[in-house]
């Protein structure tokens, strides 16, 4: 993906962080660490901050796949997870085409988990039972 798509992933995730009014330090650090990966500067990240870009139409199913599970690692990164998050993470969901049933699957499955977070292997199987 080039570096503008990958701003507008960044700018998505800082949207999800915001949706309970607060981002706090660990979902700051967490995205920081994210964009990082994808060679965007921690100047970029506080820019987007201010000025976010619009969602990118993800176009292969594995990238859908992958940013929904970035969004959903956002939301419970600091281990609390408030009503407005998940509203917003449904909302995400719904607007790159992942089935309804899928969200709440794996919004229902998260919850089985200490810490919020389904494994990955656990998360393709939801999606393979659904698409599959």
């Amino acid at each position: 993906m080039d570096k503008f798509g990958n701003k507008a992933l960044i700018s998505d995730l800082i949207a999800l962080a915001r949706a309970d009014e607060k981002v706090t330090e660990v979902e700051y650090d967490f995205i920081i660490r994210l964009a990082e990966r994808m060679r965007i500067s921690s100047a970029e990240v506080k820019e987007l901050f201010e000025n976010p870009l619009p969602s990118k139409p993800l176009l292969t199913e594995l990238e859908r796949i992958t940013h929904f599970y970035k969004l959903v690692l956002v939301m419970n990164v600091d281990k609390e997870t408030h009503e407005k998050e998940i509203v917003a993470v449904r909302n995400f969901g719904l607007k790159m085409g992942i089935r309804p049933g899928v969200v709440d699957q794996i919004l229902l499955r998260m919850e089985e988990y200490e810490d919020k977070i389904i494994p990955s292997e656990e998360l393709l199987k939801i999606f393979q039972t659904y698409y599959n």
